[in-house]
């Protein structure tokens, strides 16, 4: 009898346990959407969230007076002469903007192989970063550190026998960053893909007593046909072949994070992915192998995409550039050079 009694008993626990396991499995513990029930939950949990700190806002500026020209293929862009710039730095700054990344358009007549007027302490750039320092002081002013707007060629190097050659343009372009650094310019931004540039410009600075000037490196720039609205508003297009000899390969990411660390190693501060939301693999490949912060570069064909998609009413413009600007930061970016800038913070605030 004791028997039958133990065997009906473990029969009634055998039950007893599988009618739980059938109702766990009907009824599951875990429900992931009790995490998405309601905005406040949303909000409470969500892992990254957009602000106007993470926002570089880039800045092109020419020559003249009351001037601001619009760009065609960048909606909503324009170049602007010094006396507007002023302007707008101060309103940017008021939507909580810290940082301005600077371009220079520059007169044809100026132009030449070697990048002369690059060097020139009383050039358009220059007194860009003066102007934006005494109009905002706390303004983190970078700049462009490369010959492209300056070369009659349209390269971002010395033009030899039909070459660009290297060496000869890290040269210049460590004399173009010591004179950005001489006007106020707070962080340097070579973005030309010479080889050794960052440790030719970390050297100008600490010579010349420019120890705290940052360098932000575009480690990771590919030859990427995203750039064209970029090149129409500073006529900087290559004049001759293309600039698959300096830029990377698209086809290629093992050799971002061989740059990135490279660049560190001679001293770059912050290091950079260009272009964006086609290269968010390279980013996070990047964010997982230095320790340094990392930006990225929305550029302007990505920019003039969803400007073209949302006018022909294909997409909701501000939900996509927003979902576009996190998805940045998702992938491990600290920084976000963004055309998108001052709408976005004009949204998020």
């Amino acid at each position: 009898r004791l028997s039958r009694f133990n065997n009906l008993f473990n029969y009634f626990w055998f039950t007893v346990i599988k009618m739980n396991l059938n109702n766990i499995s009907m009824y599951p513990i875990q429900r992931n959407r009790r995490l998405r029930s309601n905005e406040s939950i949303r909000s409470l949990i969500r892992e990254n969230v957009l602000t106007p700190n993470d926002f570089i806002v880039p800045l092109f500026v020419v020559e003249g007076k009351n001037l601001r020209e619009s760009i065609p293929s960048m909606p909503g862009y324009s170049r602007m002469s010094l006396d507007l710039l002023a302007g707008e730095v101060k309103s940017l700054w008021q939507l909580g903007l810290k940082a301005v990344l600077v371009f220079v358009k520059v007169p044809d007549h100026l132009k030449d192989n070697k990048g002369k007027e690059a060097l020139n302490k009383d050039g358009l750039m220059q007194r860009s970063v003066k102007t934006i320092k005494d109009a905002v002081p706390e303004m983190v002013v970078m700049t462009d550190v490369a010959l492209d707007p300056y070369s009659s060629f349209g390269h971002d190097g010395i033009v030899e026998e039909g070459k660009v050659v290297n060496d000869p343009t890290v040269e210049v372009l460590s004399q173009m960053g010591l004179s950005h650094a001489q006007a106020g310019a707070d962080v340097l931004a070579p973005s030309d893909m010479m080889d050794g540039r960052v440790l030719k410009i970390r050297t100008a600075l600490e010579s010349n007593n420019f120890k705290d000037t940052l360098i932000m490196s575009y480690s990771a720039k590919y030859a990427s046909s995203f750039y064209g609205p970029f090149r129409d508003a500073l006529d900087s297009a290559p004049g001759f072949g293309d600039k698959k000899t300096y830029q990377m390969d698209p086809a290629n990411r093992s050799d971002a994070v061989v740059e990135a660390l490279r660049d560190i190693e001679e001293g770059a501060d912050i290091v950079m992915v260009k272009p964006g939301i086609a290269y968010l693999d390279i980013l996070r490949e990047i964010k997982n192998a230095v320790n340094t912060p990392v930006a990225a570069y929305q550029v302007s064909g990505e920019y003039a995409m969803l400007k073209a998609a949302a006018e022909k009413g294909w997409l909701n413009h501000d939900e996509v550039m927003l979902e576009q600007l996190l998805a940045f930061k998702r992938a491990g970016a600290n920084l976000i050079a963004t055309y998108h800038a001052k709408e976005a913070s004009v949204l998020i605030s």
